[in-house]
């Protein structure tokens, strides 16, 4: 896995809030990495946006969506990273506005897409920030998937394993450790 980081403006508000967060403190339960892996523990609070430098694919409904070298991925604290395709990088006419918001405490207000293939329809497949943040504001005019909604993402060839849980929507790939929110036991976290 190929990235390189994307800088975030340093706001006050991010900068209490990563004051506060002591990357140092892990669970007594974090896997260690091994070679070439990274932990999801070692990711930070405020989110990092990183962009990906390899080949990045989703297929729905036996079609490819997306098929793109110009992803951003956010890394969050025990959560594998989610990714945001480039809307121009999006196949036309699949995304349908569907139902539902959600708000992120540093991103903004969500409002959630129906993937549409043909006869397949997937609920709330993926996301986007209207009106995203200043801090985040990279992530203008790119959506995100959920990798468990769709019927397979690739990053650099390898598929993508999604992360449990109805709510995240990382995806995980073997230059990860965990574990990951969304496991069975980890909804104190």
């Amino acid at each position: 896995m190929r990235t390189e980081p994307i800088d975030i403006p340093m706001t006050p508000r991010l900068a209490r809030e990563a004051e506060r967060w002591n990357a140092s403190v892990k669970p007594p339960f974090v896997d260690p990495p091994g070679p070439g892996q990274r932990s999801v523990w070692d990711f930070p609070r405020p989110p990092a946006v990183e962009r990906v430098l390899d080949r990045v694919t989703i297929e729905f409904g036996g079609r490819t969506v997306v098929d793109t070298q110009r992803c951003l991925r956010v890394n969050e604290t025990a959560s594998p990273p989610t990714y945001y395709a480039p809307r121009a990088d999006i196949a036309d006419g699949v995304l349908l506005l569907g139902q539902g918001l959600s708000m992120c405490e540093w991103k903004g207000r969500a409002r959630y897409f129906d993937l549409v293939v043909g006869e397949s329809r997937s609920p709330q497949a993926a996301w986007d920030y209207p009106s995203v943040s200043e801090e985040y504001s990279v992530l203008a005019d790119h959506v995100a998937f959920y990798a468990s909604r769709v019927d397979r993402c690739t990053v650099a060839g390898e598929i993508v394993r999604p992360q449990a849980g109805q709510f995240y929507a990382g995806w995980i790939t073997s230059d990860l450790a965990g574990p990951f929110k969304g496991d069975p036991g980890t909804q104190g976290w």
